[in-house]
C-alpha cells in the first residue's frame, strides 16, 4: 500500500506560495517548503516530482491570483475598466512583489509578444470601442501604455518608488489622455 501522505498537492502549492512571497522564487527550496510546512521533504517529494514542478505550479497559482487582482478591480467600477487593468497590475506589483516579479520580471527572450496578443485581445477592444481606433492602432495604443504601466510596477515591486493610488491615477490618466490625443486628434501632426 502506497504511503498516505498528510498533504495535498494544493496545500504543498500554497506553502511554496508563501516561501515565493518571502524569499522569491530562487529562495524555493525544498527545504525551505518543508519548514514552512513543519515536515521533511518526503512528503513534498511524494506528490510532485522534483522542485521544477513545484516551481511551475507556484507559477500557475501566481497568474490566478494576478487574475483575480484584475477581474476584481475591473468589476469594482472605481476606475474605467481599461485603468482598472492597469491599477490592477500596479496593485498587484505593491502586493505581490515577488509573485510580480516571478510573473512579469523573468527572463522572457523566447517568448514573443506576439503570442500575447489573444491574451490582450479584450482590453484592444475596449481601447478601440473607447477611441474609434483600429485593431492595430489599439494593439500599438496598449503596447505604449503597457510601457508606462510596467515601468511603475517594476519600479514600485523593486521599491524605487513607492506611490500612493492617487498619484498613480493621475499619471496613468496623463498618459492616456497623450496617447489618446495622438491617435485621434493628433494623427494630422503624426511624427512631430
Amino acid at each position: 500500500m502506497p504511503p498516505k501522505f498528510k498533504f495535498t498537492r494544493d496545500e504543498i502549492t500554497n506553502a511554496a506560495l508563501n516561501v515565493t512571497r518571502k524569499n522569491g522564487i530562487s529562495g524555493l527550496t525544498a527545504r525551505a517548503l518543508a519548514a514552512e510546512l513543519g515536515c521533511s521533504v518526503k512528503p513534498i517529494f511524494g506528490l510532485f516530482k522534483n522542485m521544477e514542478e513545484v516551481g511551475q505550479e507556484v507559477f500557475i497559482a501566481s497568474d490566478l491570483l494576478y487574475q483575480n487582482y484584475l477581474r476584481e478591480d475591473m468589476a469594482k467600477g472605481k476606475y474605467p475598466p481599461y485603468k482598472a487593468s492597469g491599477m490592477a497590475y500596479i496593485r498587484f506589483a505593491k502586493e505581490e512583489r515577488e509573485l510580480f516579479k516571478l510573473l512579469f520580471m523573468r527572463d522572457r527572450s523566447r517568448e514573443k509578444i506576439e503570442e500575447n496578443k489573444e491574451e490582450i485581445r479584450p482590453l484592444m477592444q475596449l481601447i478601440q470601442q473607447n477611441l474609434g481606433i483600429s485593431e492595430d492602432e489599439a494593439y500599438l495604443f496598449h503596447l505604449e501604455m503597457w510601457l508606462y504601466v510596467h515601468g511603475i510596477a517594476t519600479m514600485i515591486a523593486t521599491s524605487y518608488l513607492d506611490w500612493d493610488d492617487e498619484f498613480i491615477s493621475r499619471v496613468l490618466t496623463d498618459a492616456y489622455m497623450g496617447l489618446k490625443y495622438r491617435y485621434t486628434e493628433g494623427k494630422d501632426n503624426a511624427g512631430n
